[in-house]
């Protein structure tokens, strides 16, 4: 899809789309016609009333600008919201590919309804990334997606908001694509090829340590998980030095745990095909760097990914092990599923001891536990740092990724205390098993300010219980990625 901005009568367009208020009686910003068509259009208006999702389509055989109208409800004023006109244009664009259009324009809403900006980029959000389809593995591809120009008065401000928002899409759909690779299709070492091309292309540095040296090194719980495959695990480092030299980095940590059959502590069987999903937190990563690089942001910003398969090999680790992790610290393994703290510990200690970070922020599919407390359509956050959680937070609201914070006092920190060793990687029974996770996340880092995403029930739809939006479409989200994207450039 090719974005453009444009003003209607300079460009003929297949389908012109223009919002409608509930109960208003003029679409927004909508040009004049003659009196035969403004009278179809009223009436349309009428019928349609603007309730949100709500579309129609008007021939208007004859003009010579635009072939046909489509109104677009966006439900009452008092109740939009920040995903309204992203929601709205996710719907109007999937409408233009079922028709079969080459290109179709949309009418930015007028500055009294919505910031212009703001605007711009939730139009192309929800036109771009609801026209994404995974059809790698398809011998029939689907269909080309329409270009998009949007119509609006143009100024600098709106072309900086149209580049901004094209990147911030394809890092989505960056994430998206690996994350919905099968577990045959992308190992550890395929994660840390897409992290070498990113890197090229983009003139980052990148840092790839395999098994050997990370044995040698002391990386205990990703040497750990990963035995038990012939695919040997990874811990890949990304950095983009676009800031001062003394300035410290933003860290971003992604669990990537290609394909997750439990270990010896193996997983039922159904449902365990979406455990290709258990590296959506490293996908994340992945598409945030990618966008942060292609932006040029004038900051430092480091992805680490610890990446590994989890396999019930010959080799595997065991129930009852006590391994050492990066940090110093000694865990037992009461449950070889409880893997992904294992490999998170490790890269959230390396990260804070070797790039001294002002943050660190983590993303990870990391417990069921989340989905229990927080169904699928919000993620559960910790963190231990109330500015940093702020900062989040309104980046949350400005993209309207949801997110729910979590406690994390002694007492939890005291349910991960082990008999045998500094730590284990379960806590009590079923209590808390969310925290509990995280618990054990905190107990690897010392004083850097952190936030971990628990994002197991955000990262990829699940069945009805995920609300349905056109821009999330069956399969892997990319969860975070616009969030962390608008946190960083708002720094």
């Amino acid at each position: 899809m090719k974005i453009n901005a444009g003003n209607y009568g300079k460009k003929k367009t297949e389908l012109l789309c223009g919002f409608v208020l509930e109960d208003s009686n003029k679409a927004l910003g909508l040009p004049k016609f003659d009196a035969k068509t403004s009278s179809s259009i009223n009436q349309s208006i009428k019928d349609m009333n603007g309730k949100l999702g709500k579309v129609t389509i008007i021939p208007i055989p004859g003009n010579k600008q635009a072939q046909r109208i489509l109104l677009a409800g966006i439900g009452k004023k008092e109740n939009l919201t920040n995903d309204t006109i992203r929601f709205v244009s996710g719907k109007i664009a999937q409408k233009a590919r079922e028709l079969k259009l080459k290109e179709f324009s949309i009418i930015a809403p007028p500055t009294f309804v919505w910031d212009s900006t703001s605007a711009v980029s939730q139009i192309i959000e929800g036109a771009k990334i609801s026209l994404y389809k995974f059809d790698k593995f398809k011998a029939e591809k689907s269909d080309k997606s329409p270009d998009l120009t949007i119509i609006g008065p143009k100024s600098n401000e709106g072309s900086k908001a149209i580049k901004v928002a094209e990147i911030t899409s394809e890092g989505v759909m960056f994430a998206k694509n690996i994350a919905n690779l099968p577990p045959n299709e992308c190992t550890p070492t395929t994660l840390a090829n897409f992290a070498k091309d990113i890197s090229k292309k983009n003139k980052m540095k990148c840092t790839i340590i395999s098994q050997p040296e990370l044995k040698k090194k002391g990386f205990g719980g990703i040497t750990a998980v990963g035995k038990g495959s012939k695919n040997e695990p990874k811990l890949i480092a990304i950095e983009h030095n676009h800031g001062p030299k003394s300035q410290k980095p933003i860290v971003l940590v992604g669990k990537a745990v290609t394909f997750d059959t439990g270990g010896i502590s193996l997983k039922p069987g159904q449902g365990m095909d979406e455990m290709k999903f258990d590296k959506c937190g490293g996908c994340t990563v992945l598409g945030i760097m990618k966008s942060v690089s292609e932006l040029k942001l004038p900051i430092n910003v480091v992805g680490i990914i610890p990446s590994v398969e989890n396999m019930p090999g010959g080799e595997a680790y065991r129930p009852g092990d006590i391994i050492k992790l990066y940090n110093g610290k000694t865990a037992e393994i009461l449950n070889t599923d409880a893997e992904g703290r294992l490999i998170l510990a490790d890269a959230l200690a390396y990260g804070e001891k070797q790039y001294s970070p002002k943050a660190i922020i983590d993303f990870a599919t990391l417990t069921g536990a989340c989905i229990v407390a927080l169904g699928n359509n919000v993620a559960a956050i910790v963190s231990n740092d109330k500015q940093l959680t702020k900062e989040i937070t309104n980046s949350s609201k400005t993209t309207t990724e949801e997110i729910w914070e979590l406690p994390l006092t002694q007492d939890y920190m005291d349910m991960i205390k082990s008999d045998v060793a500094d730590i284990k990687n379960v806590g009590i029974g079923k209590a808390a098993g969310t925290i509990t996770a995280a618990a054990f996340l905190k107990s690897a880092i010392k004083d850097t300010p952190w936030v971990h995403f628990d994002i197991a029930g955000v990262a990829w739809t699940q069945g009805a219980a995920t609300k349905q939006k056109p821009y999330n479409p069956k399969g892997a989200t990319g969860f975070g990625v616009r969030l962390i994207l608008d946190y960083l450039q708002k720094l």
